[in-house]
């Protein structure tokens, strides 16, 4: 196959940052997908519903001329949102979701929740009016390994919460271990969970053998070959409850390069063909339309696009970096080839 042709996909995990970095990548992302759950994780985070319409009205304003896109848009939890926030996010039609953040789990999450029992009225009105929550799953227990910390939060955390407000509708974020994979499709109706490129394919070697290559880090961390092998046959599956969100997180050269780098893989520059190498690596190129453009909109309840993106397979090689307002950004793949690339007549 030489050729793909897929109904425009969407991105169920993304950040876009803000000001200029926004206007930097917005454009990656504005020619590949046409809608995108947008992470809340500024500083300082958004977690009222007039601070969504602020961004999403920042996000539309940085759109290149003649470009389509949605932004879907979420809180940012902490300790202190009400049930009457939640309510006012639903009535705003722009607001399709909660994320949780353990606090300190990741980049810029020092606000997130520290005990989610105590946001059991809150999640419980999100269940009534059916807003999901988006989950940054991992304990941050110093004690718990980083490699061990999804599993954990599987047994401690999300298990407890599934059964505890049965009607809750969860999206697991980024899933990157067998556990994860397994947990979410013997799950209950109503849980799902979004997989990234990088955890498709790649694994904790190619962040850490021959030296640490600190545009590979994220978290969750780059797992094992097992796991790795358990999310492409979970992203392959046909599965409903596996759809695409990249997690595209950009960050600043100097804030990746350095002696204490920020975690996050910028992929958006590329972040339908990334999908396409490892379905294709995986034989199942076929089965690359249902995950990437189907399933996220059916479970969020949005209808799915009505136009189509091309893929042709022709090699390609990623720019050394990208302009990122004043700074570069360093993407994946940087200076290598990759063999799928978005057709010209899939621009806006």
């Amino acid at each position: 196959m030489t050729r793909l042709t897929l109904t425009r996909p969407d991105d169920w995990h993304l950040h876009l940052r803000d000001s200029a970095a926004l206007a930097a990548v917005l454009p990656h992302t504005a020619a590949r997908f046409a809608r995108a759950i947008v992470m809340p994780n500024l500083k300082p985070p958004v977690t009222t519903t007039d601070q969504a319409a602020a961004y999403r009205a920042r996000i539309l304003a940085a759109l290149p001329t003649g470009a389509r896109f949605e932004p879907l848009m979420t809180l940012y939890l902490t300790d202190r949102t009400s049930a009457a926030e939640i309510e006012r996010a639903k009535a705003s039609g722009i607001v399709h979701g909660c994320k949780l953040y353990p606090a300190g789990a990741t980049t810029h999450s020092d606000a997130g929740v520290t005990d989610l029992r105590k946001l059991d009225d809150t999640l419980a009105r999100m269940a009534d009016l059916g807003l999901p929550l988006q989950v940054h799953g991992e304990v941050t227990d110093a004690e718990v390994d980083i490699f061990d910390r999804e599993a954990r939060f599987i047994d401690t955390v999300l298990a407890p919460l599934v059964d505890r407000i049965p009607r809750l509708r969860v999206v697991f974020e980024h899933i990157t271990t067998r556990a994860a994979s397994e947990f979410v499709r013997a799950a209950r109706d109503g849980v799902a969970a979004t997989i990234t490129p990088q955890h498709l394919l790649l694994t904790r070697n190619a962040l850490l053998a021959g030296g640490i290559r600190p545009h590979l880090y994220c978290l969750p961390i780059l797992k094992t070959e097992i796991d790795r092998r358990a999310l492409i046959e979970a992203a392959t599956s046909g599965n409903p409850r596996y759809f695409l969100g990249t997690d595209s997180a950009p960050h600043a050269r100097h804030t990746k390069e350095t002696a204490c780098g920020c975690a996050g893989i910028y992929s958006a520059h590329a972040g339908i063909e990334l999908y396409a190498e490892a379905f294709e690596a995986a034989g199942a190129l076929p089965k690359l339309e249902a995950f990437a453009s189907h399933f996220g909109p059916d479970w969020y309840g949005l209808p799915r696009n009505r136009d189509a993106i091309a893929l042709v397979k022709t090699p390609w090689t990623v720019p050394a970096d990208y302009p990122f307002g004043a700074d570069t950004i360093v993407p994946w793949f940087a200076g290598e080839s990759l063999r799928w690339q978005l057709a010209a007549e899939s621009g806006q």
